[in-house]
């Protein structure tokens, strides 16, 4: 009979719960910073794709390269050869020389006969031993050439079937890379349309914990992304912005790993407006880093960042012509407060 009693209460007290929970704010940019929602496996796929397509370049361009280094050996050993073979034949005419020499000067008589006609036999025998030891030198040196071009023979023909190898490898290294990159290209475009959807209804779809890579900065500071290209810089001006650009731009596809560039604090994750999905870092000394147009968050509200940390995926969110990075550097958390980016890295020791 007691629980009886109670069970009425107990049910308004779910109902209580599930209303304030409906209630919640879905923007990321109140207090409660997204992060709470679901893991999104396509970043994770995105973030081991990269990975996979940086491995298989690697291997690639080490098999490029040693296909060029059998490529040039076998080039060498077939010059090697083509000397031994004109050696070769320079001791073959030589000895020809030699033989119709001693044919002419003998008249083709018996050794012998030259010597009961000869004023000095003597001098005629010391000629015919000198003839005699240049004709065994020189069949010594035919057969020294002959063994090495049949080594060098060998050893070209392993060359170049080494090389065969290599690039039969080659190719099917180039076919792996390529299936890999279209993979990656099609899960880019699946994690900005993610991107795009929760910029349309002003919800972050939460932090991806990315795995970290193994790499540890010895530096106080990095840049935002390891590979790029420099694109629109700070203070340029265009149709693209109402005002002067207030950041520097990295060209870099979609779903490229996002780097805080020191340490600091994360103040503010937010997935609605010109910057789509933006990541406000604090650090010390008061300034502020602003990295904009994300695909992917992977980092919350509150979070404390190490230097090189991946915090994100970069995209083409919000007001974006293309895949890049916007990068602020900040007096404060707001836009209105930019300072040029590169001379503040360059202070801290970045060169772009």
């Amino acid at each position: 009979m007691r629980f009886t009693r109670r069970h009425p209460l107990l049910i308004a007290v779910l109902l209580c719960a599930l209303a304030v929970l409906a209630a919640r704010p879905a923007d990321g940019d109140g207090p409660h910073a997204p992060g709470h929602g679901s893991v999104s496996g396509v970043s994770a796929e995105v973030a081991r794709l990269y990975e996979e397509a940086a491995t298989a370049t690697e291997r690639y361009e080490d098999g490029r390269r040693e296909a060029e280094r059998q490529r040039a050996r076998a080039h060498r050993l077939e010059e090697r050869l083509d000397r031994e073979r004109r050696e070769t034949a320079g001791l073959r005419e030589d000895l020809g020389r030699i033989a119709s020499s001693q044919y002419r000067d003998g008249g083709g008589l018996p050794l012998t006969a030259h010597m009961l006609l000869a004023d000095d036999p003597d001098e005629l025998m010391r000629g015919q031993r000198a003839v005699q030891q240049a004709k065994v030198s020189l069949d010594k040196a035919i057969d020294r050439s002959e063994r090495a071009e049949a080594r060098l023979a060998r050893d070209e023909a392993r060359a170049a079937a080494a090389w065969r190898r290599l690039e039969k490898r080659n190719a099917e290294l180039a076919d792996l890379k390529q299936g890999i990159e279209a993979k990656l290209e099609a899960a880019r475009w699946k994690l900005q349309g993610q991107a795009d959807a929760s910029v349309a209804a002003g919800a972050c779809r939460g932090a991806v914990r990315l795995d970290q890579p193994e790499t540890r900065f010895t530096s106080r500071w990095v840049a935002p992304v390891e590979t790029y290209e420099l694109s629109a810089s700070y203070g340029s001006g265009g149709a693209r912005w109402a005002n002067r650009h207030t950041g520097q731009d990295f060209a870099v596809p979609i779903g490229t790993p996002v780097r805080a560039v020191g340490a600091g604090e994360v103040v503010k994750v937010s997935c609605s407006g010109a910057f789509g999905i933006e990541i406000v870092v604090r650090h010390a000394g008061g300034y502020h880093t602003q990295y904009a147009h994300l695909a992917a968050v992977a980092v919350d509200q509150g979070d404390r960042v190490t230097p090189g940390q991946w915090i994100g995926q970069s995209g083409t969110s919000g007001n974006s012509t293309g895949p890049h990075l916007h990068f602020e550097v900040r007096v404060t958390p707001e836009m209105g407060s930019a300072v040029d980016p590169v001379p503040w890295l360059a202070r801290h020791g970045v060169s772009l």
